[in-house]
């Protein structure tokens, strides 16, 4: 992890549920099923990709999750949380109906691995309600670490919590266990199976009616995580329970490496590949600063070591996240309206320090950005000013109750999409392409795209302002360093003054791509006008002007194509256009095809689709000789004829 970078807090957390699992079950016969996957590196290791880990979320390389192209045992590429059991339930019904002899399903078994951080989701509540309804045979094994990313915010978690914990519940157990175990064999066998019935007694006692067996699913648990014959004993029965069955695990995420067990916050969820080769004989890498910290993302600093013996964080810019975290802070000092809330990761999206300065205005509501938008909505009815900091890519999971219960109200709701465009290493899954298409969907909400970090508290503060939604966009990778003053208000920023021939638009982060294409352009004899979009909606008129009179207008976004901000743009410029504007300008409209994109560096994602800055001048070049062919033989064709 130390070299490639990777989730492994989770996994230290797992290797022996993970080798209980492969003895027990008949992977990939029985169905091994890991929610988020996460934690499937493990998993990994023992299904013959042991080799592949130096080559880990890098391209050409292992996926940092699970991934159906690399072998027969990785079921679902899930990783997005709380999606494991809707999968089990679907795969279990297909069983059953192919075996309708056996209205269990069969021989074949569905295990579902889902932490207590994914019970938080409500597609998880959905399918616990509907496996009990159906009787449906699946085993959940529940992965209780009390984290996610943070620690888990769940009425049921902190239920779980004091069952795990009681006194009473664990001394009894405790001794009753031990007296069985000094009985003779068959005396024993016997009285095993009436020990789990007094545990279940117990538990009552304990903990009244538990909430899994009121859905009519079977509990059991919970037991050591890190016991692999207490485990494969605890699957073995479990597996034999002809209807759902939940067997609770209790595990240290973590575990084994003091770092990682001591870290508080994340657990050291997830390393950060090195920015360059790590010198030979010594780890590479680092591991990532911790979220809501002086240094979220990338650090200044380089040449430093940590306690641990790792290399410190290395010199790769400034990050959005940061200035978007002190940035938020600085402005609800001034506005006791302001709340904050989160799905699931305070760190991550730069709430922690949000949360640390006004608790009582900070809300997690656990992996579910559905609840996160609409109570949002609940919020902005009755006067806050609710800002929703989320994952581009986790967006899209509430994308019916931004546009009906935030869009359609018309509520001020301001919408802080961190990791939007390519993000590369985590796959196609984790890539914020989707979220510009998505908000041009929703009628009336504005949209920011910062190509700098010195942008972000003036979006912010405008956004603020704004009667209706709004959505402020920016990357992963760090910004390099200052491009231009920062803009105003609702305004484009003109960076670069042409001939008005060929204007060439960047959205957000790929300004910088377009810039250096205008330098390459120039040296070849091309003037070119360079806009930063800055707010693509409502678009800057000055822009649309600009479009409607160009010869040939490129934009540059690391969105989708198709249906994104420059169609937007561009169409907008053609219906506002005046009577004397050239007759449609000759478009080229660039950004992400419609496909999912493997991992890799988002810089070499970037410059395979040619939105690099070389990219970009390329195409601009071939687009404006063909504009310029079309029009001689335009003005050609009427003196043919004479």
């Amino acid at each position: 992890m130390s070299r490639t970078g990777g989730h492994l807090g989770s996994n230290l957390g797992v290797v022996e549920l993970t080798l209980a699992l492969h003895r027990v079950f008949n992977s990939p016969e029985d169905i091994l099923l890991f929610d988020t996957g996460h934690q499937a590196y493990i998993h990994k290791i023992v299904t013959g990709r042991r080799d592949g880990f130096v080559g880990l979320k890098q391209e050409g390389g292992l996926s940092g999750y699970p991934s159906r192209a690399e072998s027969p045992h990785d079921w679902v590429e899930n990783s997005h949380a709380s999606t494991a059991l809707s999968y089990a339930h679907g795969i279990a019904t297909a069983l059953r109906l192919e075996d309708k002899s056996d209205p269990t399903s069969g021989g074949r078994h569905v295990v579902a691995v889902v932490g207590d951080g994914a019970l938080t989701g409500g597609m998880a509540y959905e399918a616990l309600n509907n496996l009990g309804h159906s009787g449906t045979r699946v085993l959940v094994v529940l992965n209780d670490n009390g984290r996610s990313y943070a620690p888990t915010v769940s009425r049921l978690s902190v239920s779980l919590t004091h069952l795990r914990l009681d006194p009473r519940y664990l001394q009894v157990r405790d001794r009753v266990r031990h007296l069985v175990e000094d009985l003779p064999g068959g005396v024993s066998s016997l009285a095993f199976t009436s020990f789990h019935g007094l545990s279940a007694a117990i538990r009552e006692v304990v903990e009244p009616r538990m909430f899994f067996e009121t859905l009519g699913i079977r509990y059991t648990g919970p037991i050591d995580g890190h016991d692999v014959a207490a485990l494969e004993q605890a699957l073995r029965r479990a597996a034999s329970w002809q209807g759902p069955i939940v067997l609770h695990v209790v595990t240290t995420k973590g575990k084994g490496y003091a770092p990682a067990e001591a870290d508080e916050i994340a657990c050291l969820h997830d390393l950060k590949a090195p920015a360059s080769p790590a010198p030979a004989g010594r780890p590479g890498g680092h591991m990532s600063a911790r979220p809501g910290s002086q240094q979220v993302g990338a650090s200044r600093v380089s040449g430093s070591t940590d306690d641990d013996g790792l290399p410190g964080p290395l010199d790769a810019g400034e990050s959005y996240a940061e200035v978007f975290s002190a940035a938020l802070v600085d402005l609800a000092a001034s506005d006791e309206r302001i709340v904050a809330i989160t799905a699931a990761m305070p760190g991550p999206t730069g709430l922690l320090a949000f949360q640390d300065r006004f608790p009582e205005r900070f809300m997690d509501v656990g992996i579910a950005e559905q609840h996160a938008l609409t109570a949002a909505a609940g919020m902005a009815m009755t006067g806050l000013r609710p800002v929703v900091a989320v994952y581009s890519t986790f967006l899209g999971r509430a994308v019916d109750q931004w546009n009906l219960d935030v869009g359609l109200h018309k509520l001020p709701v301001v919408i802080c999409a961190g990791r939007a465009g390519v993000t590369g290493d985590d796959g196609p899954s984790h890539n914020g392409i989707y979220d510009l298409v998505q908000a041009l969907q929703i009628p009336g909400c504005t949209i920011f795209c910062p190509a700098e970090t010195a942008e972000i508290a003036p979006m912010l503060a405008e956004a603020l302002k704004l009667d209706g939604p709004s959505l402020i966009r920016f990357p992963k990778t760090p910004s390099p360093g200052p491009l231009a003053e920062p803009g105003t208000g609702l305004k484009a920023r003109r960076l670069r003054k042409g001939t008005g021939e060929v204007v060439l638009v960047g959205i957000g982060k790929m300004t910088r791509s377009v810039l250096a294409a205008a330098e390459e352009l120039f040296n070849d004899g091309i003037e070119t006008d360079v806009f930063d979009a800055r707010v693509v909606r409502p678009a800057d008129p000055e822009l649309l002007e600009a479009i409607a009179c160009s010869r040939l207008v490129v934009t540059a976004e690391d969105g989708l194509a198709h249906g994104g901000a420059g169609s937007y743009l561009v169409g907008e410029a053609d219906r506002v256009a005046d009577a004397d504007a050239l007759e449609g300008p000759r478009q080229v409209v660039l950004g992400v095809p419609t496909e999912f994109l493997q991992h890799a560096k988002p810089d070499a994602i970037l410059a395979r689709l040619g939105l690099d800055g070389a990219g970009i001048a390329e195409v601009t070049r071939r687009a404006l000789a063909r504009r310029r062919r079309i029009e001689r033989a335009q003005q050609a064709e009427p003196l043919k004829r004479g």
